[in-house]
């Protein structure tokens, strides 16, 4: 036994006071989630921008506000304090509420649920919380008191867990998932759905993350339910790495935003911090991750009102060769393009039919086979980037195998259209730019109401990492169909119609080869 401890022990009203003290102290600490961890952990560093934080987070835990997003630079102590430090708080300061937490990932809201119960088995006893027998489960546990944790990634079911807190912590993974038009509306899709819908009355919501894209979560409930500055639902807190006028935190314009790593008074370190990561990101990245103001990136390259005014349903031009396009299912895409049309004597491309589907290789070669029929097709382009020769052969079995099942067919007692393969040598926006033109030229026209195929050309961005199936069978297409300036340098094996094959009644001199 200590000296200390020692002499406690023979002096009762001392260890009564420090055992008074003890528990006082242990009550101060739940003031913020920024006390309680600066509180336990002497490796934490208080910011002030993570005391702003944690004085709004107490905000809302006095019901003051009910919605709250923070926006920050990556790396600057945001997500450990909010979804982490504040789940523990709150369950000391509420021991009965259960709390769902969602990400992007699965082992990222593990690894945070993971977090804060180690905390509970460190630090729990202070305040009487403990786990209750036989939590042991990281995803899902639950103090004695019926209090707990959920953690869950985006897409992960939260059916049978009424939550009386909810906190979203960095819902963008990176930025291919931010361009994806189809990930921002799975992700809507599943906090609308699925999170939303599991919160008890009146409870409470945290968003934490880094804007990437103006379209992203954090937007989208800024636009659906508004900031509270503006009479809406959501009290935003954003700090940029170089502030800007009427600062949340008080920084004067261009002071650099604080780093937990360096001095609190290390200006210059900070801003050198923030400088070197200007320079190393692009522009955009910059804008975005940093300066939190993610802009457009640009129009799309073609517009709705264009699309509609390039419908030209019933043509009344005759057809000189047909064809069908393929985009095959793969590289991350479940959807495969099929599309077909035909070049009429007008020298326009008219796109008719969109029967793009899901569906493994043999199913899609038979639905681009009976187009291909019904179209009495001259030939089928394949893009065998991801199939390579395979395409070709799943195609020729696909029609010699409907040819097979369907003998009195009028259009399979043919010779089956030619197959060619064509291979992308450019990216998508050097592949689509082109056609684009043509469409804005009048050369391509839509001999059909194509929803689907409008859609994607009209809100496909250049930067998007998405690669919807239908644009690029399109831009397919009009490859093989129409000489198009400069082809040969963007697609392979694609060899558009050229003006010297057109007789002068205005056919080309069409031949049927085998595939």
């Amino acid at each position: 036994m200590s000296n200390l401890a020692a002499s406690l022990w023979d002096d009762p009203t001392a260890l009564a006071e420090l055992t008074a003290a003890s528990r006082q102290a242990n009550v101060d600490a739940l003031v913020s989630p920024g006390h309680l961890a600066h509180y336990l952990d002497g490796d934490y560093n208080p910011r002030p921008h993570l005391d702003l934080i944690s004085e709004n987070l107490s905000d809302l835990a006095c019901g003051n506000i009910r919605r709250l997003m923070i926006m920050l630079p990556p790396q600057t102590g945001k997500s450990q304090l909010a979804a982490v430090w504040t789940p523990f708080w709150w369950l000391l300061r509420n021991p009965k509420h259960r709390i769902v937490i969602g990400s992007y990932g699965q082992s990222l809201a593990m690894n945070r649920g993971r977090s804060i119960r180690r905390l509970v088995n460190l630090h729990g006893w202070r305040w009487g919380a403990q786990l209750a027998a036989g939590a042991a489960q990281i995803s899902e546990w639950e103090l004695e008191t019926g209090g707990g944790i959920k953690s869950v990634g985006f897409g992960s079911g939260i059916t049978g867990f009424p939550a009386d807190f909810g906190i979203i912590d960095d819902p963008v993974k990176s930025r291919a998932e931010a361009d994806s038009l189809t990930f921002r509306n799975r992700t809507w899709d599943w906090y609308s759905g699925d999170f939303v819908s599991r919160l008890a009355p009146g409870a409470p919501t945290v968003v934490i993350g880094t804007p990437w894209h103006d379209d992203d979560l954090m937007h989208r409930c800024l636009e659906r339910d508004g900031e509270e500055s503006e009479g809406g639902q959501w009290r935003v807190i954003r700090l940029h790495a170089f502030a800007e006028a009427d600062d949340a935190a008080g920084r004067e314009s261009g002071a650099p935003l604080w780093h937990p790593r360096l001095a609190i008074d290390d200006v210059a370190g900070c801003a050198s911090h923030w400088n070197d990561k200007r320079s190393s990101s692009t522009a955009r990245d910059w804008a975005s991750l940093y300066m939190l103001n993610p802009r457009p990136t640009g129009d799309a390259l073609v517009t709705y009102e264009l699309l509609r005014e390039r419908r030209h349903l019933r043509p009344d031009t005759e057809p000189i060769k047909s064809a069908v396009a393929i985009d095959p299912s793969g590289g991350g895409r479940d959807t495969a393009g099929i599309i077909g049309g035909f070049l009429g004597n007008d020298q326009r491309l008219y796109v008719t039919h969109d029967s793009s589907m899901v569906g493994p290789s043999d199913q899609w070669s038979r639905r681009a086979c009976e187009l291909a029929a019904d179209l009495d097709a001259e030939f089928i382009v394949v893009e065998k980037n991801f199939g390579g020769d395979m395409a070709k052969l799943v195609v020729r079995t696909a029609w010699t195998t409907l040819a097979q099942e369907n003998p009195d067919a009028e259009k399979f007692k043919r010779l089956p259209p030619q197959v060619r393969l064509v291979t992308a040598k450019k990216g998508k926006l050097l592949r689509a730019e082109p056609i684009a033109q043509q469409i804005a030229e009048d050369r391509v026209r839509f001999g059909a109401y194509l929803p689907d195929v409008e859609s994607e050309w009209a809100t496909w961005r250049p930067t998007e990492s998405d690669s919807p199936g239908r644009l690029d069978a399109s831009c397919y297409l009009a490859y093989a169909l129409l000489p198009v300036p400069g082809a040969g340098a963007v697609v392979s094996g694609a060899v558009g119609v050229r003006q010297s094959q057109v007789r002068q009644s205005g056919r080309p001199r069409i031949t049927r080869g085998r595939p």
